[in-house]
Formats: C-alpha cells, sequence, structure tokens
C-alpha cells in the first residue's frame, strides 16, 4: 500500500495506430525505448510509478522493470478514458492512499522534471491542476482523491475531458515555460525531433 502525496499514472495501454507500429518500443537517439525514456524521467520525481497495459502485453518486452508497477486496462480497445478508469479502478483496488494522481502520457518523454515538481507541489486533494504552455494545455494533469470516483466512470477516447468539464470550480491552470508537456509523439517524425529547449530559469522562478 503507497501512502505517497502523488503517486503517478503513465497511460501505455494505447495502440497508437497513426504512428504505423507499437511506438511504446520506438527507439530514441540514446538508445532507449519511447516508454523506457517516460517511465525513466517520471520515476525521478514520483516515488510511486505504474504504468497502464494492455491485458495481453508482456512488461519485460516494453522494457517495464520494478519499480514500476504493472495495471492492466481491460478496456484498452474503447479508448482513453476506458484504460484511465481501468488504471484508476486498479489503484483503488490495490489501496492506493496517496493525495493525488498525476496523469502521464507514456509517449511524453521529455517533460522537464522541474515542471513535474511544481505541479506536485501544488497538488491537493479537492484540486485538479491543468499545466498550460503559451495557452494550450498540456501534461500532466493532476487529479485530487476527491476525483478519483469520477475518472473510474470515464468511457471512450476523450480521456478525462468530462471531469475537467463538470469541476471547474476544482480546476487550477498552472502556467509553465515548458514547452514539452505539450508534446507528444504521433508519427514516426514526431520521435526523430530534437526536445523542445526549457527556460530552466523561468521555471526555478515559477
Amino acid at each position: 500500500m503507497s501512502s505517497d502525496p502523488v503517486v503517478a499514472l503513465v497511460l501505455a495501454a494505447g495502440f497508437g495506430r497513426r504512428f504505423g507500429s507499437d511506438k511504446r518500443q520506438a527507439t530514441l537517439a540514446d538508445g532507449r525505448t519511447l516508454l523506457q525514456a517516460t517511465l525513466a524521467s517520471v520515476a525521478e520525481v514520483y516515488s510511486a510509478v505504474f504504468v497502464v497495459l494492455r491485458e495481453t502485453d508482456d512488461p519485460r518486452q516494453l522494457g517495464v522493470t520494478e519499480p514500476v508497477g504493472v495495471v492492466r486496462a481491460a478496456n484498452a480497445g474503447r479508448g482513453l478514458g476506458a484504460s484511465l478508469a481501468d488504471g484508476v479502478s486498479a489503484l483503488q483496488l490495490a489501496g492506493i492512499e496517496a493525495e493525488a494522481l498525476a496523469v502521464v502520457l507514456g509517449d511524453m518523454p521529455w517533460i522537464a522534471q522541474s515542471s513535474h515538481r511544481r505541479l506536485a507541489r501544488l497538488a491537493t486533494h479537492d484540486r485538479i491542476l491543468r499545466p498550460i504552455y503559451n495557452g494550450r494545455s498540456g501534461h500532466p494533469v493532476l487529479f485530487g482523491r476527491d476525483f478519483w470516483p469520477r475518472l473510474q466512470g470515464l468511457d471512450g477516447d476523450e480521456g478525462a475531458r468530462a471531469v475537467l468539464q463538470l469541476q471547474p470550480q476544482a480546476c487550477m491552470r498552472v502556467e509553465l515555460s515548458d514547452p514539452n508537456i505539450i508534446r507528444d509523439v504521433d508519427t514516426v517524425a514526431g520521435l526523430a525531433c530534437e526536445p523542445e529547449p526549457v527556460d530552466s530559469k523561468a521555471l526555478l522562478s515559477e
């Protein structure tokens, strides 16, 4: 059972059809796979990290190793929202007692760790944190524990949009100077691009 203030849930049960192959195993310039790089970055910030995989996935083939926990999405084929609901339900069944949950996409390895840390510092049980870069919403989105039951009710491919729309009073926009919070990898061309430079001085002052 975890009692960490914030735990991370990395969504990696999607099928990435636009990519043309299993992008989770696509190789970055440093030799790591896309999913491995995302998990390594997240694990530098959160002491408890869980990854959502399909029921048929072999974690070892995907490079997922301890201490990252694996939870299964029985409804992965129904879309991102369904995978998120399965992931949150699994954490509840496991007795995770965190104050908040950081929902991270498995194809976003370049988010600055300082961005993760700033969001984690602001997390509370009754708040939803939405990182913003140049007016655009990014990831991770942090959901206080009060909203986990609503996440468990999600379905389809719209992610947590419905929860955000139903709880506008609880949503807190967090402006960040990190362009990588809006950068995921949908195509092979996106994989080949270099990470966007991050203004470290601005992040420290935020």
